[in-house]
């Protein structure tokens, strides 16, 4: 009961810090700039809830954000229906790709998941720029219409579709259905000797995944009010696998700060001018050799008191 109480108090103070930060600068950039960290935890977080807690890598995780992302872009622009049917549009088609490429791929053992997933994604990528007809090419869609016309609005809802999924997706990961997970993680031999439906667990749990990152894109084309391929890009699958290395793999909680810290420091550090991105780097390194196990999952535990 005492851990529950500590781990409410740290997430209302989180969520009151996060919701006063806007209304404390009082600066559009700065808003944008969080609402964009936002979005980035929900991909962070849908990440961590399949690949952090079964060890399937997925390398190729932007496959679901582009694809949710490109679907509310359609709804809005060759439909002319309400961005807000994009969210659950969005969603929708990442569970359908999740599907189409995890059902073959979680069958098997080894690399081949993570590699079908980078497969994928790039495949999808140029797939965007060879039929520009329907996407745009390389100058995708833009004039979409946002959900707000208030940036401060929009950040709230972020906010908002953050905590929302992060609450969701922990309940899961503390439940019996995580644990499941975790014991997979640990030895699938001795799971499916046990009688578990391997297989089954991986692609609903993928599918679970999917549709927060799709959601997630969706959101973020919404916010941008454009859409490019760069969505589908290897390098944004790799930087939330990093902001999940960061927060703490496996965590589920630990991810969200990751990604928020990660997708704060080089605004704060741009005063160093063309030293930033080597300073971003330096510091990244030292998290990643010095915390293997992350910073924002094992600061907390630390905190609490819990190993």
């Amino acid at each position: 009961m005492r851990r529950l109480n500590k781990d409410a108090i740290g997430a209302v103070s989180v969520l009151a810090i996060l919701a006063l930060a806007p209304l404390v600068a009082r600066s559009d950039y700065f808003t944008g700039i969080l609402t964009v960290s936002l979005i980035f935890g929900i991909w962070a977080v849908s990440w961590d809830f399949m690949s952090g807690l079964t060890g399937r890598e997925n390398f190729g995780h932007a496959l679901f954000i582009g694809a949710g992302a490109y679907s509310a872009a359609f709804i809005d622009s060759k439909f002319d229906l309400s961005p807000w049917w994009g969210l659950p549009a969005g969603a929708f088609a990442a569970v359908l790709f999740s599907l189409i490429v995890g059902f073959p791929t979680l069958r098997l053992r080894g690399p081949y998941f993570a590699l079908a997933m980078l497969a994928a994604a790039t495949i999808m990528q140029r797939l965007t720029r060879i039929f520009w007809q329907y996407t745009g090419g390389e100058e995708g869609i833009p004039g979409l219409d946002p959900l707000f016309d208030d940036p401060l609005a929009t950040y709230y809802f972020c906010l908002l579709a953050l905590a929302l999924t992060t609450a969701a997706l922990l309940a899961l990961a503390q439940s019996s259905w995580g644990t499941i997970l975790r014991a997979i993680r640990g030895d699938e031999a001795a799971c499916q000797a046990a009688g578990i439906n391997i297989t089954f667990y991986k692609i609903v749990s993928l599918m679970i995944s999917a549709a927060c990152a799709g959601m997630g894109g969706a959101l973020y084309a919404d916010y941008q009010q454009a859409v490019t391929p760069d969505v589908f890009a290897v390098a944004l699958s790799i930087t939330l696998i990093i902001m999940v290395y960061v927060g703490g793999m496996g965590s589920i909680y630990g991810p969200v700060g990751g990604a928020i810290v990660l997708a704060l420091l080089p605004e704060l550090l741009r005063g160093l001018g063309e030293y930033r991105l080597w300073v971003y780097s330096i510091i990244l390194m030292f998290i990643l050799f010095f915390s293997p196990g992350g910073l924002v999952a094992p600061l907390w535990r630390r905190l609490r008191g819990t190993p």
